[in-house]
């Protein structure tokens, strides 16, 4: 008996070392997927390195009690699957959201970003975000733009010059 509790404990560490080593965590409800979707819903989130798993809802829910994350208790009730990120915030609501909307079977539950607990309104919000590199790209843009600016300014002013010299 003490093996299986033991068993137990090493697992409910588990998921209280990912909730807290994650930057993001989705809680899904799967009910109504086949294991052809569920396995693309798997393949869609490892390629952005992010890890799905199933666990025990009292594991899952004593493992959000140790980190003092027990409002998910609420969440924790029936079939629910859980998205853990350590590297991109965006990325599992981003994949789940979009896996969601051709699926309407899959059902997003809420989630915990940077260790608060947010509601479904708000990871789809955070998956209407861009990734990182479009934000990059957003921000140099941004960057660019004054110089850009600048060097038309130059440039018609330049051109101007000559047409009065000519």
């Amino acid at each position: 008996m003490s093996k299986v509790m033991d068993k137990k404990k090493q697992v409910v560490s588990e998921i209280a070392t990912k909730f807290r080593e994650s930057q993001s965590t989705v809680l899904v409800d799967y009910r109504g997927l086949d294991v052809a979707e569920v396995t693309e819903l798997r393949k869609q989130l490892r390629e952005a390195g992010v890890e799905y798993k199933v666990y025990k809802n009292s594991m899952s829910r004593r493992a959000a009690a140790e980190v003092e994350l027990s409002e998910l208790d609420e969440i924790l009730v029936g079939p629910t699957a859980i998205a853990f990120s350590q590297d991109d915030v965006v990325a599992p609501a981003k994949i789940i959201n979009n896996f969601a909307k051709d699926h309407k079977d899959l059902e997003i539950k809420g989630g915990v970003i940077e260790g608060n607990i947010v509601t479904l309104d708000q990871i789809k919000e955070l998956a209407d975000l861009p990734n990182y590199e479009g934000l990059l790209s957003m921000l140099l843009s941004v960057l660019q733009a004054p110089v850009r600016n600048f060097a038309y300014a130059a440039k018609a002013i330049a051109e101007q010059k000559e047409e009065q010299e000519a």
